[in-house]
């Protein structure tokens, strides 16, 4: 006698999650950001400088009616200071239903990154605290430094939220 059986499915197995990173320059080095942060891309303008805040926020912009805070990334990471270019961006992030835009030297692309390449954050001093950091991402021959810029941006010793004179 002759059955069918139905096919044997095959174990689901713990697939790796993806994500996907704004990757972007400062320096030397290659940063990655949540995707989902990410608002909007510009180049760098004019910003209106306001007294008494700190040296890395350059000024604000006013984006389509938004007051929006400017941060150099350099300045805040104690990086050398670097030109403003034609490849300088502000990166619009959407924070806590919060706009802040972050100049960077540069963006490169989006990447996807699987669970599997993306690797725990080394626990030695650095200019960008680790508890900041999502890891390292591995793809090809590059290793990107991926920050979890809510947290970042967030943390009381970065001042967003507060006012920004004193």
């Amino acid at each position: 006698m002759y059955t069918t059986q139905e096919p044997k499915q095959k174990p689901i197995s713990s697939a790796a999650e993806l994500f996907e990173f704004l990757t972007f320059r400062l320096g030397g080095e290659e940063y990655g950001i949540d995707i989902q942060t990410v608002q909007e891309l510009r180049g760098y303008g004019e910003v209106t400088r306001i007294a008494n805040s700190p040296n890395y926020i350059k000024g604000v912009i006013n984006l389509r009616g938004n007051i929006v805070p400017i941060i150099d990334m350099r300045t805040k990471f104690n990086l050398d200071v670097g030109d403003y270019d034609q490849f300088t961006v502000v990166i619009i992030l959407n924070i806590a239903d919060q706009m802040i835009g972050i100049v960077v030297d540069s963006v490169t692309d989006v990447v996807t990154l699987s669970t599997d390449q993306i690797k725990p954050a080394p626990t030695v001093e650095s200019m960008l605290n680790t508890i900041f950091l999502t890891g390292l991402g591995i793809l090809e021959q590059r290793m990107l430094i991926l920050v979890d810029i809510e947290k970042l941006i967030l943390s009381p010793e970065f001042g967003v939220g507060e006012p920004l004179a004193a």
